[in-house]
């Protein structure tokens, strides 16, 4: 057998260099690869639940896992408490490493809110039962519904 790097001829196989590696770009990739790829998720499993849940949008609409993205297209993601929404720039179906990933993506997301925000939200004591109505309309008023 012939070693690749010894190969002459310009065939299209996979030592001749045309063809693109892995992870390289191609029209399109799944929304849940891609979401995962580009480190938005720690782990493809997690970008799947995602989708499943509703938790992903693709240009304003639900997303299912396997459904295509490319470049132009605005993903919403929903994941750790806070809303992500980014702008497909390169899709990618293969993880790549984060100064890759920062190419493939146009991030828009509101700053994560700080630590004194996000512990605005009160917490009842355990044991002390069921909220009265008063109690209930303080507690709305402070998640701001």
């Amino acid at each position: 057998m012939a070693d690749e790097s010894t190969r002459t001829g310009s065939g299209s196989g996979p030592g001749s260099g045309s063809a693109p590696g892995p992870g390289a770009e191609s029209g399109s990739a799944r929304v849940d690869a891609w979401i995962w790829s580009v480190r938005l998720t720690k782990t493809r499993a997690i970008a799947a639940t995602a989708c499943r849940a509703g938790h992903v949008k693709v240009n304003g609409e639900r997303a299912k896992p396997a459904q295509s993205v490319r470049a132009g297209d605005e993903v919403r993601l929903f994941h750790a408490g806070r809303e992500r929404i980014v702008v497909v720039k390169r899709p990618v179906s293969k993880r790549v490493g984060p100064p890759v990933a920062a190419e493939c993506l146009i991030d828009k997301s509101p700053p994560p809110p700080t630590p004194i925000e996000a512990a605005v939200v009160g917490t009842r004591d355990r044991g002390a039962g069921r909220p009265t109505k008063r109690e209930r309309r303080e507690i709305e008023t402070l998640r701001g519904r």
